[in-house]
């Protein structure tokens, strides 16, 4: 590298690192590769995105970086690799099931090939000598054990790989869920969730957080079929992220459960915020596309809470809830606490 480049690399490194110091960004290789793109000034979107970020939040969070980076600078070997997985795990299900439908045949021949030579051995003499007789069944026996051992073995080393798909699958689950994002909506995940909050918590700055529950989604499974449920869990989150517009992000924290963190905004603003999150969610049309059937009646329930000083994880998280809890009892599809 010529002098001019590392003087230029050293001087872009020197920038980045207190960047990453003021915005509590962990030093991994690839936070070091996004902020010193950042300081570089080499990609105007990548620059546009963390500028927005901070003007909106007042912080650039790990998430927030690493899914930046995911988006601006990831190699697509990396892009691609959660579609990887998921093709591994559709391969992995259909090897299991043939493996499954194999082993179930070859018992099955096993047990045909022993019962036709039990009845071979019993046939009475057809015209053949005793000593032809006894030969020709000894040779018929010989030929069942060996093909009872190999059907034995093939049988075991099916059982093996069958045990090995499973381990994979649970290895590639768990994969899943280290990331970031939630495999079925797309949207964050409670990982992302868990690391963001107590990212604002330990910043103490002002935020409020919003949870929200869809009402009687049991029922829209049990009458509907999981499949559609799923498609409402997606509609949404579609929802949710075309009201997300200021800074604000949405995660998917459990079954029919989201929580949203609302930077820098008091309790009032930020239960207006979700009262209009609460009439976009109503508003919702969503088709059944196996029966052509339409529901029209999707609401969900709500719960706010502000962050204040001395506030942990638990705490806060108890107040938002509690506050769900209330709107449910009070009758489901409606924000609290009142308003103020």
């Amino acid at each position: 590298m010529p002098m001019d480049e590392f003087a230029q690399s050293t001087a872009n490194l020197k920038q980045a690192v207190p960047l990453m110091i003021k915005y509590q960004i962990p030093t991994t290789p690839t936070n070091y590769a996004l902020w010193y793109t950042y300081v570089a000034q080499t990609n105007p979107q990548l620059n546009q995105a963390i500028d927005r970020s901070i003007s909106e939040t007042g912080i650039c969070s790990a998430v927030t970086s690493e899914r930046l980076y995911q988006q601006h600078l990831a190699q697509d070997t990396e892009r691609n690799s959660e579609q990887v997985k998921h093709s591994l795990e559709a391969i992995a299900t259909e090897l299991q099931v043939t493996m499954q439908d194999t082993r179930i045949d070859a018992e099955a021949f096993h047990q045909v090939l022993e019962k036709g030579f039990a009845k071979l051995s019993a046939i009475d003499n057809d015209g053949l000598s005793l000593d032809e007789m006894i030969s020709l069944v000894r040779e018929l026996v010989k030929n069942s054990q060996q093909i009872g051992q190999s059907t034995r073995f093939f049988r075991d080393q099916l059982t093996d790989a069958e045990k090995e798909i499973g381990e994979l699958k649970d290895r590639i689950e768990q994969i899943r869920k280290e990331a970031y994002e939630d495999a079925m909506t797309g949207t964050l995940n409670r990982r992302a969730f868990d690391k963001e909050i107590n990212t604002w918590i330990a910043l103490d700055k002002s935020f409020c957080l919003v949870m929200l529950d869809i009402d009687f989604f049991k029922n829209i499974n049990d009458n509907f079929g999981h499949m559609f449920g799923d498609q409402v869990l997606k509609a949404i989150s579609r929802r949710l992220d075309e009201s997300c517009k200021n800074g604000e992000h949405f995660y998917r924290i459990g079954g029919e459960e989201f929580a949203l963190i609302v930077p820098n905004r008091k309790l009032m603003v930020a239960r207006q915020f979700a009262e209009s999150l609460r009439r976009a969610i109503e508003r919702l049309s969503i088709m059944d596309k196996n029966t052509n059937q339409r529901l029209n009646s999707v609401t969900a329930s709500f719960g706010v809470a502000e962050y204040t000083p001395g506030d942990n994880y638990q705490s806060l998280l108890h107040r938002a809830d509690m506050q769900l809890y209330k709107a449910k009892q009070l009758g489901r599809n409606r924000v609290m606490p009142m308003s103020l």
